[in-house]
């Protein structure tokens, strides 16, 4: 191993050199694309305007070209991006005893695509924050676009990788979280919320309510609704008898899945279809997102809604 390349892993975390990587993969699918007309590829500098002061030029860009350009700093931003982030424990499904290779619980592929997205955001020179609930929350920080805000928020997100003990179960309230992000977050920003939607005890209309909240506050909201299809939504199990537990209170059912199986599927469907339409009336997108189907399903809608506000 090289000198730079030593230096490289010390500079960033595990995480962070993870999110280049997936950033890097992605646009370079896109140039391959149909989408290949998105604009990735950005500027740190933007042209002199007369009049400006001249403390900002960049004049050794100037001695090779022979224009003036002004170096861009990071309070000069397009976007502002308030990341929200469900960490109670039925994020954390499934377990690590349960997953295949190569294979991702919903919070380690949430963590994974909110990373790869900052590393979109601090490459385009937005500002971005990160909020993170379960019964409470836990984190709530202002968007910013400096390097050291950065690494800070690469740090609380691999936080967030370490699964919680039996005895440290986090039902979801997402109600206050979200009421709080619309309080705390000031100037109209682009949210984009990652969960599972299965709030513990909630009435659906206080929960719709507090979506609702986001978007009277000018905000836009982009809701990645979080799932393992192929166990939560498609109910396949293999044809003998269960123990299902619920991650978030630990109680347990016994239960062969041909015996339950109809129900549990018109109940999720009730419970999606009822999701889609009210964030539909409120103006919100709602993409489901299924952690084995990959990042491109979360970074090109996020790239889409990009576009259409700045």
């Amino acid at each position: 191993m090289n000198t730079l390349q030593q230096q490289e892993i010390q500079q960033f975390s595990h995480l962070e050199l993870l999110a280049r990587q997936v950033v890097e993969g992605f646009i370079t699918g896109l140039h391959k694309s149909p989408f290949h007309g998105f604009s990735v590829e950005f500027a740190e500098h933007r042209l002199y305007n007369n009049g400006e002061p001249t403390k900002h030029i960049d004049w050794k860009l100037y001695g090779r070209t022979d224009r003036m350009f002004v170096k861009r700093y990071e309070e000069e931003t397009n976007l502002r991006c308030q990341i929200v982030i469900d960490h109670s424990s039925s994020m954390y499904y499934p377990a690590p005893d349960q997953l295949k290779p190569r294979q991702d619980s919903k919070i380690t592929f949430a963590v994974k695509c909110a990373a790869a997205m900052i590393e979109l955001l601090k490459t385009q020179r937005d500002a971005v924050g990160l909020s993170v609930f379960s019964d409470k929350t836990e984190l709530h920080t202002a968007a910013k676009s400096g390097s050291v805000h950065h690494k800070m928020l690469y740090h609380e997100l691999e936080k967030l990788l370490q699964a919680p003990s039996s005895d440290q179960r986090h039902t979801t309230h997402a109600v206050q979280a979200l009421h709080e992000v619309a309080d705390k977050t000031h100037r109209r920003s682009l949210i984009v919320i990652f969960s599972d939607m299965f709030d513990s005890g909630t009435e659906s209309d206080e929960l719709f309510s507090a979506l609702q909240h986001l978007r009277h506050n000018k905000h836009e909201v982009v809701l990645f609704h979080v799932t393992d299809r192929q166990s939560e939504l498609d109910f396949d199990f293999d044809n003998k008898p269960y123990t299902f537990v619920d991650v978030e209170t630990g109680e347990e059912v016994k239960a062969h899945p041909s015996e339950v199986r109809e129900v549990y599927l018109e109940s999720i469907r009730k419970f999606s279809n009822e999701l889609k339409l009210r964030c539909a009336q409120f103006r919100i997108d709602y993409i489901e997102v299924d952690v084995r189907a990959g990042f491109h399903q979360v970074l090109m809608p996020y790239l889409v809604k990009r576009s259409k506000m700045i």
